[in-house]
């Protein structure tokens, strides 16, 4: 069967959200345009991962090409919205691929899904009839700078980090290595 390409050249809003509690999150990217949407599942460390690698891919374009980039996002610019519901996995994130399109001046962001064979990475950014399904995603350097703050922020939103191992704190309670698996008990009075 061949691959499905989902190309959204100018989308109306391409986002990272999660859907659950913190400790329980599941991570998506959704991309909308007109009355298309797809929504494709991650890891958490992808999203932060896709973000920073965002920021570098802009300091580079800049860098090399002159190309006008903003170095911050205005507030009223990052989307603050939920991810449109219901929310339907289109597929799990295996590849990420990320681009920079000198004709349209745009971050090219491709997204292919979790297979069992090796990724040819001559797929990626490609339109070959063979490999996995696709999520491809135009978006201007404003766009992409204000998703890469947004996906920050919906990375750093999960459960708070202990001061002592820097692990996640569980609304259980926590059993810290650097206390060796103990807590303090404060003295009775």
């Amino acid at each position: 069967m061949p691959r499905v390409i989902h190309v959204f050249r100018q989308p109306d809003r391409f986002v990272a959200g999660t859907v659950g509690e913190p400790g329980d999150r599941s991570f998506y990217l959704q991309a909308t345009e007109s009355a298309r949407r797809v929504s494709v599942l991650l890891e958490k460390q992808q999203v932060s991962v896709l973000s920073e690698r965002i920021g570098t891919l802009l300091e580079e374009v800049s860098r090399r090409f002159g190309a006008e980039v903003p170095h911050a996002t205005e507030e009223n610019d990052v989307d603050t919205s939920p991810l449109e519901v219901p929310v339907e996995e289109e597929f799990r994130v295996g590849t990420m691929g990320l681009g920079w399109d000198a004709e349209s001046s745009s971050v090219v962001v491709e997204l292919l899904a979790v297979t069992e064979e090796e990724v040819d990475e001559s797929v990626v950014l490609d339109d070959t009839d063979e490999g996995p399904d696709a999520l491809r995603v135009f978006l201007s350097p404003e766009r992409a700078r204000a998703f890469a703050t947004r996906a920050e922020r919906v990375v750093g939103a999960g459960r708070r980090l202990c001061p002592l191992c820097t692990q996640p704190l569980d609304s259980a309670g926590h059993v810290c290595p650097r206390q060796n698996g103990f807590r303090r008990v404060p003295a009775e009075s």
